[in-house]
Parts: structure tokens; sequence; C-alpha cells
């Protein structure tokens, strides 16, 4: 649809910002359901963001997607968030509507989708999570509240044992941490149902690492890596070759954007397009 005073813009700030490839999935969207919206990249530095957000609302940008390092610093700006948000002090979609800012977090619902949709609902299952960080935390937030069990192991055992204790007030359930030590890893993965990679071990340039040894996967496991850069890493590749069921990284990354998408328009997201519009700009290649 050709650009007119009627177009819409959106984007996704952050700092740096030139690797997003929001600006693909959700142009896609837009095209695919005759949209008339653009989505766009701002690159914003950290002492600007109280300026950004307030442009943002001045000239009506109607929906925002935010990357690190100004996830929690946007809350400040907000009118409104929802209680995942809340929850993780992070926001990662902002949506300008009738002159309010409100603020959501998407990167959990975006696992959880991602799993369910590729056939590994985490309904009654135990999960293992490896890292405590950000993503770590909302994917978190999200998979305890059907999983049957949670396991968090990260190098820094502290942080694991925070997110532990914060999940545990508000749901009550079984969740315990480690150390993310081969060791550790092993001994857990035993009863594991549902793996998830949230470390960055395993990204570009360093395709060949990965943060399990191969002999420890086995084939009742869904092995799932928020990595998406290669779209197959090293640990999918290894999961695959034991028979496991996988999920990579940019199903994750798709339906983030897709529950964006659909907050600022009301309308389901065409994932296939997506998903499609992705492929094709060979991530990984």
């Amino acid at each position: 649809m050709a650009i007119s005073g009627k177009t819409r813009i959106y984007a996704v700030i952050g700092d740096p910002v030139e690797h997003s490839l929001s600006p693909v999935i959700q142009n896609a969207a837009f095209n695919a359901l005759n949209i008339n919206g653009v989505y766009t990249a701002f690159r914003v530095k950290s002492s600007d963001v109280a300026t950004a957000l307030s442009g943002i609302r001045a000239l009506g940008v109607l929906g925002l997607n935010v990357t690190m390092p100004h996830k929690e610093a946007v809350i400040s700006y907000l009118d409104w968030i929802d209680e995942p948000a809340k929850f993780l002090n992070s926001v990662n979609t902002i949506h300008n509507k009738d002159g309010k800012m409100l603020g959501y977090s998407t990167d959990g619902i975006g696992a959880l989708r991602a799993l369910r949709e590729n056939g590994a609902a985490p309904c009654g299952k135990k999960v293992l999570i490896l890292g405590a960080g950000g993503a770590a935390r909302a994917i978190a937030y999200s998979l305890i509240q059907e999983a049957d069990e949670l396991v968090v192991l990260n190098r820094t055992v502290s942080e694991a044992e925070k997110l532990s204790e914060i999940l545990k007030r508000k749901f009550n359930k079984k969740i315990s941490t480690g150390s993310l030590s081969p060791e550790v890893i092993k001994e857990k993965i035993k009863n594991t149902d549902i793996l998830l990679n949230t470390t960055s071990v395993g990204m570009t340039p360093n395709i060949n690492q990965s943060v399990i040894t191969p002999d420890i996967l086995k084939t009742d496991l869904t092995v799932m890596d928020i990595v998406y850069n290669p779209c197959e890493t090293q640990l999918i590749k290894d999961a695959k070759a034991v028979g496991a069921r996988v999920v990579n990284g940019i199903e994750m990354l798709i339906y983030q954007g897709a529950a964006a998408f659909e907050i600022w328009t009301g309308q389901q997201a065409p994932v296939q397009v997506m998903r499609e519009a992705i492929l094709e700009q060979n991530v990984g290649v």
C-alpha cells in the first residue's frame, strides 16, 4: 500500500536497533492484511528515552516495540502497564491508544505460543530454563502458570534464586534453581519435558557452541532455543539429531511480534506470512 497522509506509523526503539527483524515481520503483516501502516526502527540513546516517548505521543505513532536497553526505562512515561509488565518491570510493546500510552510484555506470550503452536504446550510438564536474564524471567512468568514444575539454572545462582522466590510467592508452584554447569544440567535434564535455552550461547558468530553436550539429549524432549541467528543453533541441530522435538528462536520472535500486532490492530496476525518474511532474509546464512 502506498504511503499517504493516512498512513499510521509503528516502530521499534533500542540501542543498537539496526539488527532488528521486527520491521521485516511487521511490514509483511501490514501488507498481507492491507493495513495502511509502516513500521521502522529508531535508534534511541538512554539519555533520550523521555524525549523519544514524548515525541511518540505528540506525533501519534500508534505502536512501538521496545528492545534493549530501554524495556525498564520506558515504564515511567506510560499511562498504564499490564500485569506481566508490572511483575517483570519490563515493557516491550507500547500501544498509543486514544492519547494513552499502554505498555505490555509479549516476550513470555511469544514463547508460550511458540511452544503451543509447535505441539509442545507446557501444561502439566516439567520445564528446565537455562539462564535467568530478562528473556528468562518473561518466559518463566508465562510458562509457570501452566507447567507442573520449573527449574532455573544460571551461572550466577543468586539471580536464579531471586527469580524463583518471586515466582513462588505469586504462583505457589514447585520451582527449583541451580548452577548452569554441565553436571547440574545433566542431572536436571533427566526429568525434563521441555528445555529452553535463554542464554546467548550459540549465537552468531559462535555458531558451533552449545550450552548442552549432545550426549545428554533425549528423544522424549522438546528443545527450544530463543537464539534466532543462526535460525538453527548447534543445540537445535543436536536435538534434531537425537529425534527430539525442536522449536527455534524464530518462532518466539514471530509470536511475540504477532502478539504486539494484535494489540495494535485488533486483528489476528498473519503468522505464516511473518515467518516467510523472516526466512526470506536468510537468517544465519
